[in-house]
């Protein structure tokens, strides 16, 4: 599918998968598409596609894993490798359009031309 990981991208995350567990555990890869399927799409969980499973398995997770760290762990891991860690890009500091915070458009309709129009 579209935002799900490729064998190589599943290939860098496999080993740094959480091992320690009593029992078993739901695929690691389909949760993790799940997971990432919700923040690249801005989707609520509950309007998770039925292919990646319950939704409340893909939030439980990604709320377990934060709490404990693990995403933390595999983001400075992957970061490490890669020689451009450095160049992240950080969306608070993306200046938008002034239009996109709600500030007027030119040229501003006036309350006398809805009038008009009533």
């Amino acid at each position: 599918m579209r935002f799900d990981l490729s064998d190589e991208e599943w290939a860098l995350l496999e080993p740094l998968m959480p091992t320690s567990r009593k029992s078993a555990r739901a695929d690691d890869r389909k949760i993790m598409n799940a997971i990432f399927y919700v923040l690249r799409t801005g989707m609520p969980w509950r309007d998770l596609p039925e292919r990646y499973g319950p939704y409340t398995t893909a939030y439980n997770r990604f709320n377990r894993w934060s709490r404990r760290g693990i995403w933390k762990r595999i983001f400075d891991t992957l970061a490490s490798k890669s020689r451009d860690s450095l160049y992240l890009i950080d969306s608070t500091i993306v200046k938008a359009h002034r239009a996109a915070s709600g500030a007027n458009v030119w040229p501003a309709p006036s309350a006398s031309s809805f009038r008009e129009l009533i």
